[in-house]
């Protein structure tokens, strides 16, 4: 086990147990996501953490993939939806590293509070893309510490190092943009709200015949 999957382990049960922060900026991004979802759909949520936002969103969708590293999070995960009679979600453990997924084969991909805690995050939108079906939305909300923080970049590998944080990565929000452009993506909606707060972004794969222009 990684020091990531360790952090998340040992810390699971009271990140389950802490309130939202911002709650009206959480409702904000569940309301904006589900503009997006229809019935039929197949999605996919990396980093699910204690399965809550999957579990509110699963009533929209025809079945939702939840993935993360953390066994001890998706026992609460697990637990939070037999609670609610929640069937259509399957949570597995995994990094996205060894996560298969054929290309082409999910509607929506959701990665919340994730995407700053990977290694080569450009890398994983890049997969995300290949993942999804022409005209699939990726819907991310991301703390780009670089735009206010980047003396950050020190002082997190010395605090994942002594095992009290996780790996996380510095960079801005137009870093993270020029990712989603490089990666084949249109940003459809980006909001933030307010500064030094993650970047909400949804951000959809083109039909493939305008690609194709």
């Amino acid at each position: 086990m990684g020091s990531s999957e360790k952090f998340w382990d040992k810390n699971a049960k009271r990140y389950s147990k802490r309130p939202i922060a911002n709650e009206a900026a959480y409702q904000k991004k569940l309301h904006i996501t589900q503009e997006y979802l229809r019935p039929d759909m197949s999605v996919l949520e990396l980093g699910c953490g204690t399965g809550s936002t999957a579990i509110v969103h699963a009533p929209f969708v025809k079945h939702i993939r939840a993935v993360d590293i953390s066994p001890r999070m998706l026992e609460i995960a697990r637990a939070n939806a037999e609670a609610q009679r929640i069937r259509n979600i399957t949570f597995d453990c995994t990094t996205i590293d060894k996560l298969e997924v054929p290309d082409q084969s999910v509607d929506a991909v959701l990665a919340l509070s994730v995407l700053h805690l990977l290694a080569d995050w450009q890398a994983v939108i890049g997969r995300v893309h290949r993942m999804l079906k022409a005209g699939g939305v990726f819907v991310t909300s991301t703390a780009c510490i670089g735009d206010s923080m980047k003396f950050f970049k020190l002082a997190a590998p010395v605090g994942q190092f002594f095992g009290v944080m996780p790996l996380v990565k510095v960079f801005t929000t137009r870093e993270l943009t020029i990712g989603f452009s490089d990666a084949g993506f249109k940003i459809e909606r980006q909001w933030q709200p307010g500064r030094n707060k993650a970047v909400f972004i949804v951000a959809r794969k083109e039909e493939r015949e305008r690609i194709n222009r």
